[in-house]
């Protein structure tokens, strides 16, 4: 596929996004609960499950910024400390979102910081190519990999702020605890408005996670 085919492509995807988004404020949430479609073929999940996700990473972000930007204007230097405080609080929050939805929720990068945090598999690698190319994709869906069952996955894009660069600039510029603790370091020479990874949301047909949970 070429680079102007696939991008035809993800815009389409972007704009069902974005009109999902378009509809949460009450419209959608009052319709039937009849299925959609992710794409031609994919196991339906319920409307209000798709917005809801579109919803939840949305705040998820919100929050990111929010605690990333408490850094700015500290003339300290970032401690495992700071790292407890402004980064893991949104891993823990992801992980909450997907327990109390039935979801699976991941932050991915292909520059990362944590190994668990590598794309896994070549849909992930993919779609974190197509937002590292196209700065306007904000949120796209894909069907759901052979491995994961019925269900479609949601992937939301992860920009740099500039208060992240206390741990994110130059390579020579990051804190002593992320030399120690992470010598395998790929996360650095990011400037603002990078691309730093992707929420990714996977979100399976109702059947399926209901019998996941008997």
């Amino acid at each position: 596929m070429t680079d102007t085919h696939a991008y035809s492509l993800f815009r389409l995807r972007r704009l069902a996004a974005v009109l999902l988004g378009a509809l949460m404020g009450g419209l959608l949430l009052s319709l039937q609960p009849a299925p959609v479609l992710a794409a031609a073929g994919e196991a339906p999940v319920a409307p209000a499950q798709l917005a809801k996700a579109v919803d939840q990473m949305e705040q998820l972000d919100r929050m990111r910024i929010s605690l990333a930007s408490t850094l700015e204007g500290s003339s300290e230097e970032p401690t495992m400390d700071t790292m407890r405080k402004v980064c893991m609080p949104v891993g823990k929050r992801a992980m909450a979102i997907g327990q109390e939805n039935g979801w699976t929720v991941r932050q991915v990068a292909s520059k990362y910081r944590n190994p668990d945090h590598a794309p896994a598999g070549a849909q992930e690698s993919a779609v974190i190519d197509l937002f590292a190319r196209h700065s306007e994709i904000t949120g796209l869906w894909e069907p759901a990999t052979a491995g994961q069952g019925a269900g479609v996955n949601y992937y939301r894009r992860i920009d740099v702020q500039a208060s992240c660069l206390a741990c994110h600039g130059s390579k020579d510029s990051r804190p002593a605890f992320v030399t120690e603790k992470y010598p395998a370091d790929r996360a650095f020479n990011f400037k603002p408005g990078d691309l730093r990874g992707m929420y990714a949301v996977f979100i399976p047909e109702v059947q399926q996670a209901l019998r996941q949970a008997v």
